[in-house]
Parts: C-alpha cells; sequence; structure tokens
C-alpha cells in the first residue's frame, strides 16, 4: 500500500447474517449514487506513516485498527466529522476482499427517511428507491463507470420512505489500487430537488413566454445591448418574408430600406437604451418579395439588477394599410379641400368682383346726379371689395401651393413674404436648385410643415430670423426651418403637442421623418427638418 493512504471501511451491522449472493448488488447500488467525494484523508494523511483503518459509525461496527490509535485517532475523528457534518450523502463501499462493506451519511434519514442502519440493512435499497424511469439510465451510467473507471455525474430522482420523489445530483468515482485493481468506491448525493423545481417553474414560464412571443399578432424582435437581433417571432418572419435564423445577429436597422432610416434607427436603439426615444417610431421594411411595408415600433429595455442593458424589447405593428387607408382619406380631403378654394376663387370670387363692378358703376351714377346716395353706394364698394380679399384669403389657405411642379417653391417664397409683412420679422426661403414635385398633394403637406414650423418660431419662441430651406439629393428631399428663438428645453416627443403631431402625421403620409431638435453648435433657436422621397417625375 502508497506511503500516507487512508481508507475508511465500516462493517455492515450483522456480517454474520447477510446472504454472500446479495453482497454483489451493493456495487451497483453504490455506483449510482450522486457526486464524487475527494479522498480527503489522503489529504490529512499526506507525509505521514502509511497506515491502514477502518472507521465505523457508532453503534453500527465494531473499530478496527491496524496502528497504535494514538498515532491517528485525531485525524479519525476529524475526518469522521468532516463527512457527518456535510449537508449531503456520503457514501462509500470496498471493493476488495469481497466484503462488500459499506458506510453511509447520516443524512440518509434527513433526506429519505431511512436510517443509517435500515439503509445498510438492505444491499439493494438504493436500486428500489430510484423512480421507475431513471433506472434504466442509472444501470447504463453505472456499468459505463464500472467498466471505464472514469467518475460518474449525472441526476436521479429517489422516491423517499414516505412516497415524495427528491431529486438528487450524484457523482461517484472508483479508486484503484498501485496495481490497477479496483480498491473502494466513494461519493456523495446532494438533494437539488428545489433546484429542480425552480428549473421546471421556469422553463414552463418561458414554454408560456415562447407560446405567447410566437402567436400574438404583434411583431416581437428581442435584441441584445448593442441592438442585434437575438429573438424574431413568427409575425415578423410573415410581415419581413425572412426566416429568423437569416436575421439572427443582425443590426435592427440593417432590415430597413434606405440609408437615411438605417442611421435614424441606429440612434433610435441608442435612445431605447437611454430611455429617450418617442413611443411610436414608423420605419418602412423591404421584404424578400419586393413589398414595402411600414411597421410602427417602440422599444423596451430589460436591465440587470446593476442597471446594465440586457435586452431591448422592439415591439411593431404592421401599420401599412392603415397608412394606405389613411393616405386616401387624406388625398381625398385635399383633392375636396382644394376644389373648395378653387370654387371660392373662381365662383363666389367673380360673383363678387361682378358686384363691387357693378356697385361702382352705381355710385358714379349717383355722384353724377349730386345725390346723397352716392356716399353709401361708395361704402358698399369698399364692403365687397373687402369680402373679395377675404375670399381670396381664404382660397390661398385651402390651396396654398398652385399647380405645377414649382408651386411649392412659388408658394413658400410668397409665405416668406407674407411672414414678414404680418410679423415683422426676417423670413427668408432658400433653395438653390429647384425642386420639382409634380404630387400637389405631398406639396401642400410640405407647406403646412413649413407654416406651422414658422408658426411656433414667432409665437412659442419669439424668433426675429426664419429660414426656410429646400433642397434635394438623389432619391430624398429636404425641407428646414430654422430660427434663432428661445429654442427647446428638451426634445419633443410625437405626442408632445397637437402642432407637432399634425407635423410628424403629415411627414409620415409622405413616407419621410421629421426631427425636431435645437439649433446645432449650442447657438439659440430650433432647427425642424422633415425628409421625403422624391417621386421620380414622368
Amino acid at each position: 500500500m502508497s506511503r500516507g493512504t487512508f481508507v475508511l471501511r465500516v462493517l455492515p451491522p450483522n456480517p454474520a447474517g447477510e446472504d454472500a449472493s446479495r453482497s454483489a448488488p451493493v456495487l451497483d447500488e453504490v455506483a449510482s449514487a450522486a457526486a464524487k467525494l475527494a479522498d480527503l484523508a489522503n489529504v490529512f494523511l499526506s507525509g505521514r506513516a502509511s497506515r491502514r483503518a477502518a472507521i465505523t459509525v457508532p453503534g453500527v461496527a465494531e473499530v478496527r485498527r491496524g496502528e497504535p490509535a494514538a498515532d491517528g485517532s485525531h485525524i479519525d475523528a476529524r475526518y469522521r466529522a468532516l463527512v457527518e457534518q456535510m449537508p449531503a450523502v456520503v457514501f462509500m463501499a470496498d471493493l476488495d476482499e469481497g466484503t462488500g462493506e459499506a458506510y453511509v451519511s447520516p443524512q440518509i434519514e434527513v433526506a429519505l427517511g431511512f436510517s443509517q442502519r435500515e439503509w445498510l440493512e438492505d444491499p439493494i435499497r438504493w436500486y428500489h428507491r430510484i423512480h421507475p424511469d431513471d433506472k434504466e439510465r442509472w444501470s447504463v451510467e453505472a456499468a459505463e463507470m464500472l467498466l471505464s473507471g472514469g467518475p460518474l455525474r449525472s441526476a436521479y430522482r429517489v422516491i423517499a420512505r414516505d412516497g415524495c420523489v427528491l431529486w438528487f445530483h450524484c457523482q461517484a468515482a472508483m479508486i484503484r489500487r498501485a496495481d490497477g485493481q479496483p480498491w473502494f468506491l466513494h461519493g456523495v448525493g446532494i438533494d437539488i430537488t428545489d433546484l429542480k423545481r425552480a428549473e421546471q417553474a421556469l422553463q414552463e414560464e418561458r414554454n408560456l413566454v415562447s407560446t405567447i412571443l410566437e402567436t400574438v399578432g404583434a411583431l416581437v424582435v428581442v435584441l441584445d445591448p448593442n441592438g442585434c437581433i437575438v429573438r424574431f417571432n413568427r409575425a415578423c418572419e410573415r410581415a419581413s418574408g425572412r426566416h429568423a435564423d437569416a436575421v439572427k445577429g443582425l443590426h435592427l436597422s440593417d432590415l430597413f430600406e434606405t440609408p437615411e432610416e438605417t442611421s435614424r434607427f441606429k440612434v433610435i436603439v441608442d435612445q431605447w437604451c437611454a430611455g429617450t426615444a418617442a413611443s411610436d417610431q414608423d420605419g418602412c421594411w423591404g421584404t424578400d418579395r419586393g413589398d414595402r411595408r411600414i411597421v410602427a415600433w417602440s422599444g423596451t429595455v430589460l436591465r440587470a439588477d446593476d442597471g446594465r442593458v440586457e435586452y431591448i424589447i422592439a415591439t411593431g405593428n404592421d401599420v401599412t394599410e392603415r397608412k394606405r387607408l389613411e393616405r386616401g382619406l387624406l388625398e381625398i380631403s385635399v383633392r375636396e379641400q382644394r376644389r373648395i378654394g378653387q370654387d371660392l376663387h373662381d365662383g363666389l370670387g367673380q360673383h363678387l368682383t361682378g358686384t363691387a363692378f357693378m356697385s361702382r358703376v352705381l355710385q358714379q351714377r349717383l355722384e353724377e346726379h349730386a345725390l346723397p346716395e352716392a356716399a353709401a353706394a361708395g361704402k358698399i364698394v369698399r364692403l365687397v371689395n373687402e369680402a373679395i380679399e377675404k375670399t381670396r384669403e381664404l382660397s390661398r389657405g385651402l390651396v396654398p401651393v398652385v399647380s405645377g411642379a414649382d408651386g411649392l417653391m412659388a408658394s413658400l417664397q410668397r409665405f416668406a413674404g407674407e411672414v414678414e409683412d404680418l410679423f415683422g420679422v426676417a423670413c427668408r426661403f432658400d433653395c438653390d436648385v429647384p425642386v420639382l414635385l409634380d404630387d400637389v398633394a405631398a406639396a401642400t403637406h410640405l407647406f403646412h410643415i413649413a407654416q406651422e414650423s414658422v408658426s411656433n418660431a414667432i409665437k412659442h419662441g419669439r424668433a426675429t430670423r426664419v429660414l426656410i430651406t429646400l433642397t434635394s439629393h438623389g432619391e430624398t428631399g429636404r425641407l428646414s426651418v430654422d430660427d434663432n428663438g428661445t429654442g427647446i428645453g428638451t426634445v419633443p416627443s410625437r405626442d408632445s403637442g397637437m402642432g407637432l403631431h399634425i407635423m410628424n402625421y403629415r411627414a409620415s403620409m409622405l413616407g419621410g421623418s421629421l426631427e425636431v431638435r435645437k439649433a446645432p453648435g449650442g447657438a439659440p433657436g430650433t432647427s425642424v427638418d422633415c425628409t421625403f422621397p422624391m417621386l421620380a417625375r414622368e
């Protein structure tokens, strides 16, 4: 025997009464145990004289020692105390001499309700207490350990004395002599029932969440802290025409059509993490079928206990059909508005012009005859002319953009002049390169966005200078309104005011986006930028 080796051997309570044929199942029984117990005795005895000792649990068997007790009794006591105070079931079985000697720690009674004596009286009790559904797996794994000599690590269900089913995580190892022959088995079993129940509850919750995620009609994308896709539900697959595996690892912004939207949604993901993004953000998905889907997105951040972002839950609603219907209704409204405006100009306006002409003729005739009614006729002429001017103003309000590709430019130029005359502020319109729009409805939306922006700058920002700029670059146009007013305290959300809400709505009807921010460079004032697609001209 090698120097400094310690062996724990415990005799059965009634060795003479045991049937030798029942000793072999004990080895299989012990091999199924739950966890490897390191040979702690070798640590205690490292560098000491060689000894072989057999220690029994008091009241179960006798103590035999190969050397005087004074040599190592204190070490034996420490080792036994350590083993029996461990919050686990420790077991050991000797494989030499054919004795089938075994040991189990007192925790067996706490765990399964059997005393040490009861457990050791039946060498195959362990096998009988294993759950029927786990016995076959236990037999295979135990056989593999005995044949290969490798450790056994597994988890089994065990039926306690009261019928309760407990989970044990077991590790066992077979120790060999220097000549390679099996010496003894030892191991430890840890009750992991609470852990298994928690795992089961967590799995049930995961299954529920997964079912909801896959069956809900909303688009749900789970992102990592960098904005890359972790989960892509079925609604997303249907809307985008892409399989979840094909988009996993992509940044959310990679799913959008234009470079402007890609850049915008990179910023939006950062805003979600910071908690500053608006509640809804519209974006266009291009599908593999060539369709164009409009999705309204919002984001929720899941944080760890230390505040770190763990996941971002992006939820979206496919609003393509709703936007199409809204756009149709708005186009009808714009057409009716233009019709009413034209009727006012061409119908009522012309009628009033004729009335004013006839009233002027009547006034002249009365003046020729020096009749006092001439003054009243002159007053009628003035009132009719005022009605004509108001009719023209109403007509221009209903039809702010005249027909023609250059109608928006002309209307913005006229509007800038009217602002200077009415409010006494410096208002200028710049358009270095002509921006031609054949879509009168789109031009009307852009005019109203500029009109509302200038109104906010003057009424709320008390600006004295306003610059309206219209530009285009490739397939994208941009309308900007910059002022030198008091500015805004924080970047407004889409729901911060009716005017901004309507401006955002008009921008979305164009298939574009609206951004309101502080003036760059720390200068006073506000900048409003509306980007919109330039439709190809026929």
